[in-house]
């Protein structure tokens, strides 16, 4: 491998040996909980447009309360604000760890992941604004194609990948963390209505009173749980979305280890790691799904397809997360190391980051929350979910197809060099044997 200025940073570099370790883990756990998502949404279609649809509206639309919150919701609700704090919740832990010991915390490394999310971020933005502002089509849903499913973007590795280089799945869980960032501002700062600010303010007290138990090293669940359900509540009744509870409280929450100097016993793990260790099985294995399946089950017809195309809001969807995604992650990423001190790494090729790019293109669920959220009319809602849906196929199809391709050639390489070392290791037999003249 040649030796490279140190003045030039590496694009998609080899992460440290900690950093490895929970990546990982992470992603175990992000394919299986990929795998159950794609099952769930399978089970949603096929049970929504099955002779048992009226079974399905009646679960979905069933409510359960909970009076001492003052809360009664549908249980779609219930998956969409209260499970998916969950899947929050872990992805506050994540930017949190990237922020103060990962790739985030190095400007240098941090700031080619952060434009290519932005820019992956922007782009499907206007490309859907362009498309209504062409037909005269409402601005509301500009921020469903934004967001990237991680979890549904790894299950397609999981099934393809068996040789590509490690280094583009950890640049894909970097993207997507900076995109669950943006993703949640965005709820916070556009979905947010009717203001309450006597809950929002008790859910601020509840946030610092949160903080203060980490600063003083109070160990013990039954201290977080009720207070952080508390928070949850109040910030449901707020108006915010209750899903910004989630991120607070995992960006609150410590990532760094005590190591027994000054009067503070050693710690084998942080308060955010033993959190994301007990939660991210819940998060990918049962909140993830649980909403899929409630919030996937559209009815698909031959009229409602036709309306995807016929409509600049649901056009706009599907051009901006099968093109926009593609086009500003990866020409963010071109740029840079174009423009700026940063390099690709010689491992990689630039059709592996294309590929990756298109894989960005699967926005699942944060989209289909956003879209829920941007649409009031059921029926908006509905195509707009089936555009969601053919959006992330799309993407999902076409990145199967590249990154295959790209598995196959990785594959051959590897397979040649094992050769090349298998022959190689025969010949020291052979030379080191008895009357081999050396």
């Amino acid at each position: 491998m040649p030796n490279f200025p140190r003045s030039r940073s590496l694009l998609f570099g080899v992460l440290p040996r900690p950093e490895r370790a929970v990546l990982a883990q992470a992603l175990r756990t992000e394919m299986v909980g990929g795998l159950l998502l794609l099952g769930a949404a399978a089970v949603a279609l096929i049970w929504a447009n099955s002779p048992l649809t009226g079974a399905y509206e009646t679960v979905r639309d069933f409510h359960l309360g909970i009076p001492a919150l003052g809360l009664h919701l549908s249980v779609q609700h219930w998956t969409a604000d209260g499970l998916l704090a969950i899947f929050f919740l872990v992805a506050g832990i994540e930017l949190k760890r990237e922020l103060v010991v990962g790739e985030l915390r190095n400007p240098a490394t941090a700031v080619l992941p952060i434009v290519a999310a932005i820019c992956g971020m922007a782009v499907p933005a206007g490309i859907y604004l362009a498309t209504v502002a062409a037909s005269g089509g409402s601005q509301a849903g500009w921020a469903v194609p934004m967001a990237t499913d991680i979890a549904f973007a790894l299950a397609v590795l999981a099934v393809i990948s068996t040789h590509l280089p490690s280094a583009l799945r950890a640049f894909l869980l970097t993207l997507a963390v900076v995109d669950d960032l943006g993703a949640i501002l965005v709820i916070a700062v556009f979905f947010s209505h009717d203001l309450n600010f006597v809950a929002l303010g008790a859910a601020a007290a509840g946030l610092a009173a949160f903080w203060g138990l980490q600063r003083l090293r109070v160990r013990g669940w039954w201290w977080y749980v009720p207070l952080g359900i508390a928070i949850w509540a109040l910030m449901y009744n707020s108006g915010v979305h209750a899903t910004v509870a989630g991120v607070a409280m995992g960006l609150i929450l410590r990532i760094r280890r005590d190591d027994g100097s000054g009067d503070r016993s050693a710690e084998k793990s942080s308060p955010g790691e033993r959190t994301e260790h007990a939660l991210r099985p819940v998060s990918a294995g049962v909140a993830v799904p649980l909403f899929a399946l409630f919030a996937a089950g559209v009815r698909v017809s031959g009229s409602g397809l036709g309306q995807v195309f016929s409509r600049p809001e649901r056009l706009g969807v599907l051009l901006g997360l099968a093109v926009g995604k593609t086009l500003g992650v990866f020409a963010a990423t071109y740029l840079a190391v174009r423009f700026t001190r940063a390099r690709l790494n010689p491992g990689l090729a630039w059709a592996d980051v294309f590929a990756l790019s298109v894989l960005a293109g699967i926005g699942f669920t944060v989209a289909l929350l956003i879209g829920e959220l941007a649409f009031t009319d059921p029926d908006a809602v509905e195509h707009v979910k089936t555009a969601v849906l053919m959006g992330s196929i799309t993407a999902a199809a076409v990145a199967a197809v590249l990154l295959a391709r790209r598995n196959r050639i990785y594959r051959r390489l590897c397979e040649e060099e094992d050769l090349d070392t298998s022959d190689h290791h025969d010949e020291n037999l052979t030379d080191a044997s008895p009357g081999t003249s050396r």
